[in-house]
């Protein structure tokens, strides 16, 4: 296959190089020519090490504007015509919709990649009439639609957001990088059992239940502790991160940049979330890192984890079960757990290596071009 150019449309700088640098890693290896087109946010240098260009776009991922909206259709359009990319790669809501609409008006070869429905797209109302048809004309030309996992693309078929006889593909999530995501030893319990919950903090990612149940769970357990690493997407609940950690059972951390550490000292990551998610990141690596999981019976989430053996599933919002799910988790013995962690990275390496990812990408590239 010849030398490509190709441009990568997501949201910022820190998702592509999070989720996508050793998809970059492939394509530079190759010898293809990438561009990143994205709001230049974190790890820019790191992307730039990778052997790719930046190019920023001030994408607005949480504006409702439609003529903000408009302004970044024609943002996309502007840097397809100058590029001229062999193929173009999107990624989020944003970058799928308005993107792909540029490559369509553009006659650019393009891949879109639904990373997860959003509150817009899944709710019932005016917002889902009008975000269902922005997704549909972004990836009416598409050269293949890969999903995250299969409910999602039953909704598109559902909504009539692409035809019957679409190509699709169905991605395990955006995979885990198994070289920085290693497995680590289980923690000790002599001290603090420690419980994290890592996610943006807002009332769809359940932190009102992992509030709610480790307030019950430590006032039965004096020796627990819950953790929550990510920023507050809504300022309200600062003020009650700040009265809990009076209490003495929460620690919020804000986000970090590394998280490596916390995943070292964490016993279970909970992830209590009825947000519409492609696939869960955050438990994808937890369990990689041999972290046992409590995880939402919702798509995007039930797929990372072997219910009883590497973590449990609790239906979505239900605090009476997800305390139950940490009574049992308390219970087990120090060995038990440290099995459940391992569990779990053996699926991960079985059916989440981020390779599988980049050779799935591999193939539909070269399926366009070998034509």
């Amino acid at each position: 296959m010849r030398k490509l150019k190709i441009l990568i449309l997501a949201n910022d700088t820190t998702y592509t190089y999070n989720l996508r640098n050793e998809l970059i890693e492939r394509f530079v290896a190759d010898g293809h020519e990438v561009v990143v087109a994205a709001q230049a946010l974190l790890l820019q240098d790191e992307l730039k090490a990778l052997g790719c260009r930046l190019i920023n776009i001030e994408t607005n991922r949480h504006g409702t504007n439609p003529l903000s909206d408009l302004g970044l259709l024609m943002k996309f359009k502007k840097v397809l015509r100058e590029e001229k990319p062999d193929v173009a790669l999107t990624y989020n809501i944003k970058p799928n919709a308005y993107g792909g609409m540029a490559c369509r008006q553009t006659k650019t070869h393009y891949l879109p990649n639904i990373t997860g429905l959003g509150t817009a797209v899944e709710y019932p109302g005016l917002m889902q009439k009008l975000s269902t048809k922005l997704y549909k004309a972004g990836v009416a030309k598409a050269d293949c639609i890969f999903f995250q996992n299969e409910e999602n693309r039953q909704f598109f078929l559902d909504h009539r957001m692409m035809k019957p006889d679409a190509r699709t593909r169905l991605l395990p999530g955006s995979g885990v990088s198994l070289k920085v995501h290693k497995a680590m030893d289980y923690p000790e319990d002599s001290g603090p059992i420690n419980f994290i919950f890592i996610a943006r903090v807002m009332k769809e990612k359940g932190i009102d239940l992992y509030l709610g149940a480790a307030k019950r769970i430590h006032r039965e357990h004096a020796n627990t502790m819950f953790h929550i690493c990510g920023r507050c997407d809504d300022e309200r609940y600062l003020g009650l991160l700040k009265e809990a950690e009076k209490d003495g059972y929460i620690r919020y951390h804000g986000e970090q940049k590394n998280m490596l550490p916390f995943f070292e000292m964490a016993h279970c990551i909970v992830h209590p979330s009825y947000y519409p998610e492609g696939m869960s990141n955050v438990l994808l690596e937890a369990a990689a890192h041999c972290r046992p999981i409590i995880a939402t019976d919702r798509a995007g989430c039930r797929e990372t984890v072997d219910a009883g053996k590497s973590g449990f599933v609790i239906p979505i919002k239900d605090e009476d079960a997800l305390v139950k799910a940490l009574e049992s988790f308390l219970a087990m013995s120090y060995e038990s757990k440290r099995e459940m962690g391992l569990a779990g990275r053996k699926k991960i390496e079985t059916e989440f290596d981020r390779q599988l990812v980049v050779q799935a990408y591999s193939e539909e590239i070269s399926r366009i071009f070998e034509k």
